[in-house]
C-alpha cells in the first residue's frame, strides 16, 4: 500500500501511548508518518518485501463476483474515486469501536436498535452497493449472512467467501474490487499489515475495507487507520454491529435527518387502532412537545380528518398519485396543521375511485415524509397487501392493537410471527390491549394473551366508551376532553416509551404570586 502523504497525521483518538492497551513506550506505531518519512523511526514491518505494483498485475479474467452493469454504475455513484490507489479513511472516534448495547424489551426507555442515543432519528438503510466478505471462521460467515438479510441492508448485494485476507489478495490480483471488502484475519500484526499492503495494491480507487480481527489493541487500530483501513472490528460481534459499521461508512453528513416511523395496525377491525394512532400522535406533539406528522393510509375509510375536525382539500392520495414530484414545498402544501407541532396527511375517505397504488409508491412517499419531522405516525388499515407488509417491516416502531378475544389473538400472533421472522435483529412489536373489561363479555386474561404471543403488553386500556365517544363526537382527543382519565394517561405513557424521552417539566406558579407582583 502506498504510504499516505507526509503531511497526513494519524487520527487523534483520544488515547495516550501508555493506555490500557499497551505499555508506555512499547507502541511501535506511536510515531507520526512524518517521523517514518524522515527516517527517525524504523518501520517494524520493513523486512517484508513490497507488494507487487498495480501495473504488474496479470490480465483480467472473468469475475465470479461481477455485478450487473446497473449495479456497478450504482457502486460508482455511491463511492467517489480517490486521487490515489488508497483506501478511504472515515473520521471515527475510538469510542465508536465499542459494540452497541442491545435493547432489552423490559427496559422502560430502551435504546434504538442500532445503539444510538438519539431516538428522534430513524435508521438509514445501506445504499445499493456490492459487498464481498472473506471469512476465516464459519461463525463469522453466518454472522455476516445474518446481517445481510436484515431489512437495513436489503438494497446491498452481499457475497460471503471463505479464505480470509489471503483469499481476498489472491482473488483481486485478476479481478476488480467492489464498493466494500470485508476481510477476517487471525494473523499477527506483522503479517496482517503486510497482507493489507498487498490488498491495497490491487484495490480499485474508492474501495472501502473493513477488517475483522481478534486483537483489541489501540496501537494496531491506529496503524490500520493510518494505512487507510475504513474500520476495524473485533470479536465478539453481533449482526447489528456489522450493520452499524457498514451504514456508518456510507452515511451522508449533508443529508437531512430521517424521522422515526411508528406504525399502528389493528389485529382485526374495530379494535381502535386508528383512534389510538391519532391520540398517540397528538400526545407526541402536545405532551412530548416534538414535531410529529400523522399519515392516514386508510384511503377509503380513514377517520383522521374527522377526529381532528379537519376537511383538507389535499392529502395523502395526492402524494401517492405523484410520488416523484413530492418535495418539501409540495409536502407542506398537502399537509394540514393541527397545532403548533402536529401535521396531518388526511385520507380522502371517499369511494369515488379504486385506490390501485403500487407498493413502490407507498414506500417512496413514506420515506420522503420521514424527512418532514422527527416522528411520523402511520395509521394502517386492517387489510393485507404487499405495501402493508413493506411498511410494517420498514418501520422503526410497530404497535399492534388488539382486544382480548380469540380472533384478535390469532391475528395478532400471525402479525407478530411475520414481523419477528422478517426483522430478527429488531426489538419485537409493542402490544396494546384495548377495550379491556367490557361488561358481560367473556375475555381472554391479559396474562394469557401476552404469553400466547411471547410479549408483555406495553399498554392495557380499560373499556371507556364515554371518554372516547365524547372526544370523537367533538373532533378532539381524549387528552383534551378527559386529561385525567386512565386512557389519556396510558396513551401518554406509550408516547414516552416510544419517544424514549421524558415529557418536558411544566413550571408551576403559585396562585398568590400575582398578588405580590410589582406593578
Amino acid at each position: 500500500m502506498p504510504r499516505p502523504p507526509s503531511d497526513l497525521e494519524p487520527f487523534d483518538l483520544g488515547f495516550d501511548a501508555a493506555d490500557e492497551f499497551t505499555s508506555a513506550g512499547s507502541d511501535p506505531w506511536s510515531a507520526s508518518p512524518k517521523a517514518f518519512a524522515a527516517g527517525d523511526r524504523d518501520d517494524p514491518f520493513a523486512e517484508f518485501p513490497p507488494a507487487r505494483p498495480r501495473d504488474e498485475r496479470p490480465a483480467a479474467a472473468p469475475d465470479p463476483f461481477e455485478a450487473p452493469a446497473a449495479a456497478r454504475q450504482a457502486q460508482a455513484q455511491a463511492a467517489a474515486p480517490l486521487p490515489q490507489a488508497q483506501l478511504q479513511v472515515p473520521r471515527r472516534r475510538a469510542a465508536d469501536m465499542a459494540p452497541p448495547p442491545m435493547p432489552e424489551p423490559s427496559d422502560p426507555l430502551p435504546q434504538d436498535s442500532l445503539g444510538g442515543n438519539d431516538a428522534a432519528l430513524g435508521e438509514v438503510a445501506v445504499p445499493r452497493i456490492t459487498i464481498h466478505a472473506f471469512c476465516v471462521r464459519p461463525e463469522t460467515s453466518a454472522l455476516i449472512e445474518q446481517a445481510a438479510a436484515d431489512r437495513r441492508m436489503s438494497r446491498a448485494s452481499t457475497i460471503v467467501r471463505v479464505g480470509g485476507l489471503d483469499a481476498a489478495v489472491d482473488l483481486y490480483q485478476n479481478q476488480s474490487t467492489p464498493s466494500l471488502v470485508m476481510v477476517e484475519s487471525h494473523d499477527g500484526a506483522q503479517r496482517l499489515l503486510h497482507l493489507l499492503d498487498a490488498l491495497a495494491q490491487v484495490c480499485d480507487p474508492g474501495t472501502k475495507v473493513v477488517v475483522i480481527g481478534q486483537t483489541n489493541d489501540i496501537a494496531l487500530y491506529r496503524e490500520l487507520m493510518r494505512r487507510g483501513v475504513s474500520e476495524y472490528l473485533t470479536q465478539p460481534l453481533g449482526p447489528l454491529q456489522i450493520i452499524r459499521a457498514v451504514s456508518g461508512l456510507y452515511a451522508d453528513p449533508s443529508a437531512p435527518f430521517v424521522g422515526r416511523q411508528v406504525s399502528f395496525v389493528g389485529a382485526k377491525g374495530g379494535v381502535g387502532a386508528s383512534t389510538l394512532a391519532h391520540n398517540f400522535a397528538w400526545s407526541m406533539a402536545d405532551r412530548m412537545q416534538t414535531a410529529t406528522v400523522l399519515v392516514d393510509l386508510d384511503l377509503p375509510f380513514g377517520t383522521a380528518g374527522l377526529d381532528f375536525n379537519q376537511d383538507p382539500l389535499q392529502g395523502v392520495i395526492d402524494a401517492l398519485s405523484q410520488p416523484d414530484r413530492l418535495d418539501p414545498v409540495l409536502m407542506d402544501r398537502m399537509m394540514v396543521r393541527c397545532g403548533d407541532r402536529l401535521s396531518l396527511f388526511a385520507a380522502p375517505a371517499t369511494l369515488d375511485q379504486d385506490y390501485e397504488i403500487s407498493a413502490e409508491a407507498y414506500e417512496e412517499v413514506t420515506q420522503k415524509i420521514r424527512g418532514a419531522a422527527p416522528f411520523v405516525v402511520l395509521d394502517l388499515p386492517h387489510s393485507w397487501a404487499s405495501w402493508t407488509r413493506k411498511v410494517l417491516i420498514g418501520s422503526d416502531d410497530l404497535v399492534v392493537v388488539a382486544t382480548p378475544d380469540l380472533a384478535s389473538l390469532r391475528n395478532a400472533k400471525n402479525i407478530v410471527d411475520m414481523v419477528r421472522q422478517a426483522r430478527p435483529n429488531d426489538a419485537p412489536p409493542r402490544l396494546v390491549l384495548n377495550q379491556v373489561g367490557v361488561p358481560g363479555r367473556p375475555e381472554i386474561p391479559v396474562k394469557d394473551f401476552g404469553e400466547a404471543l411471547g410479549l408483555t403488553p406495553s399498554l392495557v386500556l380499560p373499556f371507556d366508551p364515554k371518554s372516547f365517544g365524547q372526544a370523537a363526537n367533538n373532533g378532539q382527543m381524549v387528552g383534551e376532553v378527559a386529561p385525567k382519565s386512565k386512557a389519556a394517561e396510558g396513551i401518554d405513557h406509550l408516547a414516552q416509551l416510544i419517544s424514549r424521552r421524558e415529557p418536558p417539566q411544566v413550571q408551576k406558579t403559585s396562585m398568590l404570586s400575582g398578588l405580590f407582583r410589582k406593578k
